[in-house]
């Protein structure tokens, strides 16, 4: 082949080349386009339902934030109306609301749904457990979400993250706690595994919402209560009616709180809005935290110094002796239910992975800050 007849098989090689490419690029874009098509006039109205009351600091603001960051995101396309316990629908009644499709989500803590799924415990906090942190570790990284969705599939229900209280505090109460027999006898608000094992130990667990918790407390309906930690201890007036403030909350070190989701209408949706909604959840669930632990430093300040609060640790020998019934309470029920066993197995087994590099890292860490 001459040289002027080569350059010209090159020339028409090369455009083909081009011309194929250009098909392959012109290809790829409509598919791009087809895969990421949004009709923007297509609107959705949901509605959130919560345990908490209405505008609650952290845990209602939390659940008026997300919707608003939902909609911001989602151009409007996305709008939910968020109503606090007791607007729509009583305050311990969200699970089987969202179950049943009446509303689109809802915001509470998995405890709360113990005599419907005794296994949900475990995604909301266990006496003596881990914390924040390693909570979120497990969820969010190590195939915890996955098993909590699983085990709420037949309630047709998902579940997200949606915020984390960090290590509470261990409740105000009427009386000293020196010994494991000062809770004998003791009525006390406290949900989940924390209240089996306060049973144990003789005194009688109640679940009592929020709102109405001061008023309980001061007319001698309980003895005690748990709730979060300084900032709503505050706000909430326990130091007007109890006596004692205890800590830490053993019952509580890492409480996750959940955004849960009816399966079929969350599936409706248009994945570009799923996605919005996922991101809205794991926002909120930092911010949460966030707002917990900056709060709470700024009000136990306000407790000691201003309110002059008996702030007390739990003696040692109540801890340990706490930790046991703990450790009972679970084993009792991972041999009655096959599903808590296999939930546990999976919580614990990553607990113990955890426990290697924690203790050289955030042990060693505080200790070292005193």
């Amino acid at each position: 082949m001459d040289r002027i007849k080569r350059r010209g098989f090159i020339k028409k090689g090369t455009l083909a080349a081009l011309a194929g490419g250009a098909g392959l690029v012109s290809a790829c874009s409509e598919k791009k386009a087809e895969s990421t098509n949004i009709n923007f006039n297509k609107k959705y109205k949901w509605k959130m339902v919560t345990t908490w009351s209405p505008n609650f600091p952290v845990l209602g603001e939390g659940c008026k934030l997300i919707a608003q960051w939902i909609k911001d995101m989602s151009g409007g396309r996305l709008e939910i109306d968020v109503y606090g316990g007791g607007e729509l629908i009583p305050a311990l009644e969200v699970f089987d609301a969202v179950s049943s499709g009446a509303v689109e989500m809802g915001s509470g803590s998995a405890y709360y749904w113990a005599g419907k799924i005794p296994a949900a415990q475990f995604f909301s906090s266990v006496p003596f457990g881990m914390n924040a942190q390693q909570m979120n570790a497990w969820v969010i990284s190590a195939g915890g979400n996955d098993l909590w969705n699983e085990i709420y599939k037949p309630f047709n229900l998902m579940a997200l993250p949606g915020g984390n209280t960090g290590v509470q505090a261990g409740g105000w109460y009427n009386k000293e706690i020196n010994s494991i027999e000062d809770l004998k006898g003791l009525k006390m608000r406290i949900p989940g595994l924390g209240a089996k094992v306060l049973k144990k130990a003789g005194g009688t667990p109640m679940l009592v919402a929020g709102g109405e918790l001061f008023t309980n407390l001061e007319r001698g309906v309980i003895d005690a209560t748990e709730w979060i930690g300084p900032y709503h201890d505050y706000k909430m007036g326990f130091h007007k009616v109890a006596q004692y403030y205890y800590y830490p909350g053993w019952h509580e070190p890492g409480t996750i709180l959940e955004m849960m989701f009816n399966k079929d209408k969350f599936e409706k949706l248009p994945k570009d809005l799923q996605e919005i909604v996922k991101t809205a959840c794991y926002r909120l669930n930092l911010w949460m935290l966030s707002e917990f632990e900056a709060k709470n430093s700024i009000y136990l300040s306000k407790l000691i110094n201003e309110e002059k609060v008996d702030i007390r640790p739990f003696p040692k020998e109540v801890m340990e002796k706490l930790k046991s019934l703990s450790d009972e309470v679970i084993q009792e029920l991972i041999e009655s239910d096959p599903l808590s066993k296999r939930v546990y197995e999976h919580f614990d087994s990553f607990r113990q992975k955890m426990k290697g590099w924690s203790n050289i890292s955030e042990k060693v860490y505080h200790e070292s800050m005193g």
